[in-house]
Parts: structure tokens; sequence; C-alpha cells
């Protein structure tokens, strides 16, 4: 069994997937790897022995290890080296018959082009279908591949506009973008969809691709194993594998951020939506409650919001959910006769002294005190990164990292997170983090807060928060509750599950402030 887990796409935390061309999208690996190994092949027959040079014939081993996803000119050399030998690189307009790095590349092209044009190529349907799934929900998808064939290929099989974006080897070269595994390639892809690696999924069948995708900091990395290397793929960084992307599903969200009714003009809506019901009111703190800050702990409550809380929690159950240490956003909110979730809902705490603390993430401090220290010293040399080690987590900041380095963060953290069974990667606004790997997160938190918060009683939860880490409890509240999402300029028109959205903490004071004085009102005549 390749993949034992589901692989979900949720197009409320991804802008964009980027698929490989060969063996992905279209079953060209075949003819690629006939046309290497009839080069190297004759090549090597052909080529006198000579000491120190292994003349072996050209395996399937060779193909994945030296030459699958890389430029066609960096495999010539790659495998040459491996076999001890050494040919000048030449110049790309070399002949093909020529004995340079360049010449048998262009040798390798012209055995790959005659084998199309005589054989054909057949597509991955299942493939197709996952693209016009992702487009259906409202996902971009770029194709990426290292061959100069790719618009060609495509062209072959009547694919040639399914893609907005390319970048193949013609545009790397023209751009002078390093091969496949460096993530150059795909991160010029992202540049081109608007998009942001962090937001993105890359879907490889090579080892050297999905080490680009993990090396370029990207969301997840898809492995496709038709051929039997699932364990390659991966140790060179794929975060799961599957045999075909029919195994891939799509979770669709409803609406762009720019889409989403204000909960300040739709006033009447969200009040319909509430009824005559009793509310629970949940809320993220940075960039809810709080202005969005370069300096995590610079952070402080909006004026007024105080107020609100203490008026609210007067006539109904709150709760404040944090990223934040349970300790440090108890220290940031010191509002009496309010619930307390931090580290993502990983503890708890409540107005009469109830604590919670999740036993299994416990279990896995000093697995995150080893990763914080991994992270200290891998990105020592990245000015404005800030990595914090919270309680239950330890979190990449990359606010004010220059925008070309961004990159090495993701993938760092990533690295890291390789080296331990039970720690995952989670983005969220200008950070990566590492968390213990459960089912746990804020929208579990949500539930169980729910049921002690309300004493029994059905209460309608309301979500706002801002950030990808609350699309987990704003999608628990959408069949039941209210969402309301906090937009903010530097998260573009990402898409969420709320119902309602607000221009910015100050907006959702307002919604607060309104609620506070409805429900006060309603309780003063219920006496």
């Amino acid at each position: 069994m390749i993949c034992d887990v589901v692989v979900t796409i949720d197009a409320g935390q991804c802008d964009a997937v980027l698929f490989d061309l060969d063996g992905v999208i279209t079953d060209t690996v075949s003819i690629h790897q006939a046309a290497w190994k009839h080069l190297f092949d004759d090549y090597l027959a052909r080529r006198p022995e000579r000491v120190g040079e292994d003349q072996r014939w050209f395996t399937d081993g060779d193909y994945r290890r030296y030459v699958d996803g890389k430029p066609r000119y960096n495999g010539v050399a790659d495998f040459l080296r491996s076999r001890g030998i050494g040919l000048s690189w030449g110049r790309t307009s070399d002949s093909d018959d020529a004995e340079t790095v360049c010449g048998l590349g262009n040798r390798k092209n012209r055995y790959f082009r005659e084998c199309l044009d005589h054989d054909g190529v057949s597509v991955f349907e299942s493939t197709v279908d996952l693209i016009w799934r992702l487009r259906n929900a409202g996902v971009g998808a770029a194709v990426f591949s290292s061959s100069r064939n790719c618009q060609a290929v495509l062209e072959a099989v009547g694919l040639g506009d399914l893609f907005p974006v390319r970048v193949d080897g013609v545009v790397a070269d023209r751009l002078g973008l390093p091969g496949k595994p460096d993530p150059s390639v795909l991160v010029e892809a992202t540049r081109r969809l608007g998009a942001d690696p962090a937001r993105c999924v890359v879907v490889e069948d090579a080892e050297a691709g999905v080490e680009a995708g993990q090396r370029g900091g990207f969301a997840l990395v898809i492995g496709v194993d038709r051929t039997g290397h699932a364990d390659q793929l991966r140790q060179h960084g794929a975060d799961v594998v599957v045999a075909d992307l029919a195994e891939v599903e799509v979770q669709p969200v409803a609406r762009r951020l720019s889409a989403i009714p204000d909960a300040l003009t739709s006033w009447h809506e969200l009040i319909g939506m509430l009824g005559h019901r009793r509310p629970a009111i949940f809320l993220d703190f940075d960039g809810t409650l709080s202005d969005i800050v370069d300096d995590p702990d610079a952070a402080t409550l909006i004026h007024g919001a105080d107020t609100v809380l203490q008026h609210l929690a007067r006539c109904c159950p709150v709760a404040v959910v944090s990223g934040r240490d349970l300790r440090d956003v108890r220290r940031r909110v010191r509002v009496p006769g309010i619930w307390f979730a931090g580290s993502h809902g990983f503890e708890l705490t409540g107005p009469h002294g109830q604590h919670y603390e999740h036993s299994g993430a416990r279990a896995m401090l000093p697995a995150l005190d080893r990763a914080a220290a991994a992270l200290r010293e891998r990105l020592a040399d990245v000015p404005g990164v800030l990595i914090e080690r919270k309680r239950f987590a330890v979190a990449a900041h990359y606010r004010t990292v220059a925008a070309e380095r961004v990159g090495e963060v993701g993938a760092a953290v990533r690295e890291v997170a390789q080296r331990y069974d039970h720690l995952r990667v989670s983005s969220g606004r200008k950070v990566s983090e590492l968390r213990p790997e459960s089912d746990w997160d804020k929208g579990q938190a949500l539930r169980w807060l729910l049921e002690r918060m309300a004493n029994g009683r059905a209460a309608v939860p309301i979500y706002a928060g801002d950030d990808l880490t609350d699309e987990d409890a704003i999608e628990t509240v959408r069949a039941s509750g209210i969402g309301i999402v906090v937009r903010q300029a530097e998260h573009g028109d990402r898409r969420s599950a709320a119902h309602f959205a607000v221009n910015g903490p100050d907006e959702l004071r307002k919604v607060l402030h309104r609620l506070a004085d409805l429900l006060d009102t309603a309780r003063k005549v219920g006496r």
C-alpha cells in the first residue's frame, strides 16, 4: 500500500498546484527512459575502455538517480561523472554527433522526438480530472518541466491550452534558472501565478523534483510512484506518495475573501443566522484582537477590545483560541471570566481553574526542544528569521526575511520535520511551524470547549480569525454556527469557508460590540 492516508487538497488553504509533466501528466517516462538508455548504451559501447571508467549498461536505477527530472545536459554530466567519465560541456548549439555534454544531450533529444513521433504518447486521465476538479474549486494550476519539449508534448496530446502558466526547460534557460533539485523553476511558476509557495502544492514523480519541492518550502509535496520507488521519493522530500492522482481529493470552499459578505453591512443576515439562540464566541488573537506587527512580542489588544470582551462575557461564553502559548495569550488578554486555548488548543484553561493539556503533545516536548535547536543552527545565517520555541510548537517567523530567502525558511522547517516521526509542518501568516502530529487543531479545540463552556446548553458557535490556522475552526462551525474571517491586506484574495468578513480587528470589535449590546438587551428583557 503506497498511500495509507487520504490526501486532500483544501481549496481554502491552497492557491495553486504545480504539476510535473513527464510521469505525472503524460506517460512519457518510458519514452525518456528508452531514449536515455539508447544514448548511453550506444555511447559506452563505442567508447574505448579506460582505467577508472565504468562502462556497464545504463540501468533503471541510473535513470532515477542521475537524469530523471533534471535538465537534459545536467543529466548527461551527472551520469557520466558517476561512471568516471569527464567530457567538455560544449555549447547548446553543438551537433548531436559531437562528443560533448551538450552534443550527447542533443542526441538524446533527437532519440526522444523520434520515439514521440513514431509511437505517440498517452495522458494520465486521472491527472487531467484532478486539474479540472481544482479549477472548479478555484485553485490555480501550472505545469513545470526540465524538458524543452514540454509544450510540444502538451500539444501532441491536446492539452496545449490547459495550463495558464508553463515553466519548462526553454523558460528556465532564458531566465538562467538552475534545474531541479534547485527549487527555482517551481518558485518561478508560483510567482507567475501570483501565489506563495507556502500555499502551493507540488506533484512530482522524480526524486529531484520532490527534493526541489521540499527545498522550496512548499505546503505539500505529493510524490507519484508508478514504478515502485515510493521509499526513495519519501527520502528525497515527498510528504505523501500515491500510486495515482485519483487518490487525491479536493475540498472546495465557497468564496474568495473579496466575495464574502461584510459582517457590518450584512448585520441583519448575521443576526438572522443566530436567531434567538445563545451564542458561544471564539476568537483568535493575532490579527483578530490585535493588529499585525513585525515583532510578535509587540502585539497587544486593540483599543476597546478588553471592554467588549468583558461585556460579551457577561452575556455568553467567550474563549480566545490562539497559536501562542497559553501563558503568553493570557498575559496579553487580561479579561476575567473567559476561556483560553493556547498552542492551537493543545493547552486550555477555564475561568474557574479548569485545565486541560493534550497528553500526546506533552510526550513530544523533548523532540520539539531538539527541533528548535536544529532550526536555530540551520537558519543562523538568514537575517530577520525568528525561531520561537512555544510550549507545544516551534515557530519560524519570516516576516522580516528578504523575499529571496523566504524559501530557505520553509525548506529548513520541512527538513527538520523529516528527522522526527511525530512532528508535522503547519503554515500560517509569515510563519512555518512544527507541531506534534495529531488530529488536534483549533477546530477540535473549539468542539472540546463548546461542550464545557455552555454547561450542557445548546449554543451557536461564532468563530472569528484571520489566518490559515483559523480555517480549521471556521470549517468546524460552517454547518451549525457562524464563521467570520478578518481580512488582511497581506493575505491577498485567498479563499475561506467563513460566512462573513470584516476588514481588520477594529471592524471586528464593532461587530462584537453590536453583538454584546444585542445580547445584553435580550438578557435584560428576559429577566
